[in-house]
């Protein structure tokens, strides 16, 4: 099950001081330094997987609980943190907003040599990072749009690279944003169900093709781009001829049987996120799917990690899987159960109060820690992480 973490957040276009960055980055390096001391790195980059602990840290650190800006804040702060002391900390973050956010696998690629890391490593983490961003931006459509992205990622003693992926999204028009997290432990699949969490104050007409039960839809939009371009385009094109407004349903007759094909219209399928989708002729959207069925991906995530498929390739495909195969896939918005904690009534399930003690007791004994640290603590620190390699 995916433990998720629900935060309240508004857009917010203000900068940052420069006398509150500038605390945040020296409050934000002792706090590394303590969790990276007493835990290891690969502790660090877990906890930034968390949703809540991370707002909780940008709320330590006294920047806006309920501001979108704390996502982009709180990460620019923790990187000038660790800045010429990555390999100290075995702690690496790339990335970050706007364009900054497109430096990532450059960044990556630069903190791998300098440790050490060989080409297939480093090569594995830049593709986790551009995977995270595109399935955020293409399979899980819920309005927000990619401008922020993030890679932590570790150098432990062990050798047992972790990462993280934090990443926001932003919805001009009911200015709100989202944030979306990954963590290396948690993703047995990079298209399915991946998430650590999703932070989120509004709930959104989605298509989820992250969703385990999204699973079919996923199958069916890999085995249609593996056959034949020609016969794509005829499904296609069955689309295009019978998304009008018509008000009633149409039967459309497919090889031996026959199937019902729900009008697109707005108002008899307005759950469905495609709904006001342009499905007239493009010559975009077919030299994309051209190229798709001449790679002939051998499954979903290689037909997701090809260049020039995004959100619309998606869509399309998974509106032929659904209306022409019968696989339809979910449209539950996957922030929906993101509570970290439970609730007080129950709902989604009753309050966990062991991980909500744990959530406790680790931040009350870092602040107690660092209200202690002195000189000789911060010495005694040094030693410990000279001792194991750091």
């Amino acid at each position: 099950m995916i433990k998720r973490g629900i935060a309240t957040f508004g857009l917010d276009y203000g900068k940052c001081p420069k006398w509150l960055f500038d605390r945040m980055v020296k409050l934000g390096s002792e706090v590394i330094e303590i969790i990276v001391a007493e835990y290891g790195p690969n502790e660090f980059v877990k906890r930034l997987g968390d949703p809540v602990w991370f707002q909780s840290l940008g709320t330590v650190l006294a920047f806006d609980w309920n501001a979108s800006g704390l996502t982009t804040i709180l990460t620019a702060a923790l990187k000038e943190a660790v800045r010429r002391r990555e390999r100290e900390f075995g702690l690496f973050i790339c990335g970050g907003k706007g364009k900054t956010s497109l430096k990532t696998p450059d960044e990556i690629r630069n903190y791998s040599g300098q440790i050490g890391l060989n080409a297939r490593q480093s090569d594995s983490l830049v593709y986790n990072s551009k995977m995270a961003a595109k399935v955020d931006s293409s399979l899980v459509q819920d309005g927000y749009a990619i401008y922020h992205h993030a890679f932590f990622f570790s150098n432990p003693p062990d050798g047992q690279v972790a990462w993280t992926v934090v990443q926001q999204g932003m919805n001009a028009g009911n200015q709100t944003a989202r944030r979306y997290h990954w963590h290396s432990a948690k993703v047995a699949d990079l298209v399915c169900e991946p998430h650590s969490g999703i932070s989120s104050q509004l709930l959104a007409p989605t298509l989820d093709l992250t969703a385990q039960t999204s699973g079919k839809n996923r199958g069916i939009s890999a085995e249609l781009v593996s056959g034949s371009y020609r016969g794509l385009m005829k499904d296609i094109q069955i689309l295009r001829k019978h998304s009008s407004g018509l008000s009633q349903m149409v039967k459309v007759k497919k090889g031996q049987g026959e199937l019902t094909l729900l009008n697109l219209e707005t108002k008899e399928f307005k759950w469905h996120p495609v709904a006001n989708e342009d499905f007239s002729k493009s010559k975009y959207l077919d030299k994309i799917l051209y190229k798709a069925c001449e790679n002939k991906p051998e499954n979903y995530e290689k037909l997701v990690a090809l260049e020039g498929v995004g959100a619309k390739t998606i869509r399309a495909l998974s509106l032929v899987a659904e209306m022409i195969y019968g696989a339809e896939p979910s449209y539950i918005d996957p922030a929906r159960y993101s509570f970290a904690h439970g609730g007080k009534d129950a709902t989604p399930y009753p309050v966990d109060r062991p991980t909500y003690d744990s959530t406790i007791e680790f931040f009350s004994k870092v602040i107690r820690m660092m209200k202690k640290t002195g000189p000789a603590e911060k010495n005694q620190m040094m030693g410990r992480l000279n001792k194991v390699g750091v």
